[in-house]
């Protein structure tokens, strides 16, 4: 079954702090989403590939998401090379998404900005025939990004996820060995520290005081996006 969205994460968490919201509110209203994350995030300082594999899945289903799949590609070395791109395509030409989903470039993990290029040209040579996977060629026509950590830009769009923030932070909270959590014996890191906890919440407060919500997504584009006009009154 092709998929409504393709959700695109350098490593086990990333599409939570970056889209946890939009992606719950998008399952709740009955669309198809499936989550692509391209490493196990064998390098984090915390947790092991196979803990956070059972977080990642503990997650998704908090979301509503009941495809979670991982590209096994190298935590700490993910480039947009030949080799990468193949290994990313199979997952395209699978779901054939209306829309994917991606990190946008550059942000604080050097994996992140090297995903968001990894994925836009996977996406394109997904559609070349001539690249045999087994499978129908397939080019997805809309990407949009967004940040795991931090802005860089004014972004394209805001999302409204007032309704769906509460299973954003649940989904977080199920990757139990990665954030703010005094039950977990681990060196701290970056991510694991209050600061960084609060800052996902005070991130989602300001993106949404922007909009007049309580809370909110950025998303981003690296081309024009198509508008009818019924989204554009809906839109003022």
């Amino acid at each position: 079954m092709s998929m409504d969205v393709l959700a695109v994460g350098a490593h086990p968490d990333d599409l939570e702090i970056g889209v946890g919201g939009l992606l719950h509110q998008l399952t709740r209203r009955g669309l198809h989403i499936a989550m692509l994350d391209l490493t196990r995030g064998e390098m984090g300082t915390r947790g092991t590939p196979e803990l956070r594999a059972r977080e990642a899945d503990a997650a998704a289903r908090l979301l509503g998401v009941s495809i979670r799949e991982n590209a096994g590609l190298p935590d700490g070395a993910v480039a947009n090379t030949t080799e990468q791109q193949r290994a990313v395509i199979p997952f395209i030409r699978k779901h054939r998404p209306r829309l994917i989903l991606a990190p946008m470039s550059p942000d604080r993990h050097p994996d992140h900005a090297a995903a968001h290029h990894l994925v836009y040209d996977a996406n394109y040579f997904s559609g070349l025939a001539r690249i045999d996977t087994g499978q129908e060629p397939y080019r997805c026509s809309a990407i949009w990004y967004y940040h795991p950590y931090t802005e860089s830009a004014i972004p394209l769009f805001v999302v409204d996820i007032s309704e769906d923030y509460e299973a954003k932070v649940a989904a977080l909270r199920a990757h139990a060995s990665q954030f703010f959590n005094p039950d977990f014996d681990g060196p701290p890191t970056y991510i694991s520290s209050k600061v960084f906890w609060d800052s996902i919440h005070t991130r989602a407060a300001y993106w949404g005081s922007r909009i007049g919500a309580r809370y909110g997504e950025a998303l981003y584009a690296d081309a024009p996006v198509r508008m009818d006009v019924a989204h554009f009154l809906r839109s003022i």
